[in-house]
């Protein structure tokens, strides 16, 4: 079946989450964030999620929503969906004890040679006072999906800073992910697709194996260029977006490239063990 044009505006539905000490750990450890600010509940400032948290609280929207059966896929076609892109705002830092709201909307639609590409605008509020505390435009391709219908877009993400086309990297660091690494992210981002963990359903799919996840590439490199530039102060991230541009396979390493554009602004790349970028077109903003 073709993806339809009408999701165009789809309201994906509401997840309502109360954020515990067991989610915020669990996902530090699973990326290997092991400062104290987000390891020590015990201190006299606590926790704080790490920032690419967010991705836990957007995925029950992502994958569930109420009627998906209007985007007009088959079971198998929506499992043809890869995570394009995600650009995130953090308005405040996530801590537990927080009860949070996410709630999302497919703001474009639009045929590629590749398949159908979607934008959803995905955004956590407070649950009880109503304060932004993330907004994130996420992107997925529907891979030989066709769009069916006019498709169209309601609204753009936010503009990116103005940034080189062209720099060198001032600083890089080398991350080995290893084998299990996407199990580990699996159970603790609680973002499960089996193309990451199986072999079987990743070979079966096409791919050379399985692969890690996207939003585990994407929060590995934020882990690094906070480590850089703001150890230790995870609540001033204001901003981190790239796109997933090729695949990380379990059991080799990624580098991760940076360079420091103007106060506060930093650009990124991660290339793959075959020298790809697997995240193109990063930046990162931070706020004193």
């Amino acid at each position: 079946m073709p993806f339809r044009g009408e999701a165009l505006g789809f309201e994906l539905g509401v997840s309502e989450i109360e954020v515990t000490p067991r989610m915020t750990l669990a996902y530090a450890a699973g990326i290997g964030d092991t400062g104290p600010e987000m390891l020590d509940d015990a201190s006299a400032d606590g926790v704080v999620a790490p920032p690419p948290y967010c991705v836990s609280l957007e995925w029950p929207v992502v994958i569930g929503g109420r009627g998906r059966e209007r985007l007009g896929l088959a079971p198998e076609e929506s499992r043809r969906s890869v995570h394009a892109s995600q650009d995130s705002i953090f308005h405040r830092p996530v801590r537990p004890g927080d009860r949070l709201r996410t709630t999302g909307q497919i703001v474009a639609v639009r045929p590629t040679r590749a398949g159908t590409f979607t934008m959803t605008r995905l955004a956590t509020v407070d649950a009880v006072t109503q304060e932004p505390v993330v907004t994130s435009w996420s992107g997925s391709m529907y891979r030989g999906v066709e769009l069916v219908g006019d498709g169209g877009q309601l609204a753009s993400g936010p503009d990116a800073p103005e940034l080189p086309a062209d720099w060198s990297a001032s600083q890089a660091s080398t991350v080995s992910i290893s084998r299990e690494a996407p199990h580990v992210y699996t159970e603790c981002a609680q973002i499960w697709n089996p193309i990451h963990t199986e072999r079987e359903v990743a070979l079966a799919a096409g791919l050379p194996d399985i692969i890690l996840h996207g939003t585990a590439t994407w929060a590995l490199a934020e882990r690094e260029l906070r480590r850089a530039y703001y150890p230790g102060r995870p609540q001033v991230l204001k901003r981190l977006c790239g796109r997933f541009s090729a695949m990380v396979i379990p059991g080799t390493d990624i580098s991760v490239d940076h360079s420091l554009v103007r106060d506060g602004c930093v650009v990124f790349r991660v290339t793959n063990a075959d020298g790809e970028e697997a995240i193109s077109g990063g930046f990162i903003e931070f706020q004193d």
